[in-house]
């Protein structure tokens, strides 16, 4: 049996508060993403593996590392992870959570969907990735 996504509230009421996104996008994003937690000092993904995921920061920092040498933080609104899915291509940096971190993690699918149905989204996505990407 599968279940049916559920609105998160929170993950609702956090993206409104920190992102540009419309309210039916992070109504979507609610719904079809995942809230995790992850500790401090753990790594979110690394540097040249396969991608399955992106995330939304909504709580905490993350480093951005490359070959090991910290290249940005992040913190809560930014993205990371997108660019090895919408690219298809390994990751280009480890991501680690320099404090607790809670996150909506957006698996392939639900992400491929969304950049297809939202020209905001998608254009958001792509401007956050090429900034991300000149900076490297």
């Amino acid at each position: 049996m599968t279940h049916k996504p559920r609105l998160d509230r929170q993950v609702q009421d956090d993206l409104t508060r920190m992102t540009p996104f419309d309210s039916a996008l992070v109504k979507t994003l609610a719904t079809v993403g995942v809230s995790v937690h992850i500790p401090k000092g753990w790594a979110i993904m690394m540097e040249m593996t396969p991608a399955d995921s992106a995330y939304i920061l909504l709580s905490g920092n993350v480093e951005v590392r490359k070959a090991g040498e910290v290249r940005r933080t992040l913190g809560p609104g930014d993205v990371f992870g997108e660019i090895a899915l919408v690219d298809h291509r390994l990751r280009s940096a480890s991501i680690v959570a320099s404090t607790n971190v809670t996150a909506l993690r957006l698996d392939a699918t639900a992400l491929e969907a969304l950049v297809d149905r939202d020209s905001v989204f998608a254009g958001a996505l792509r401007s956050s990735a090429e900034s991300r990407l000149a900076a490297f």
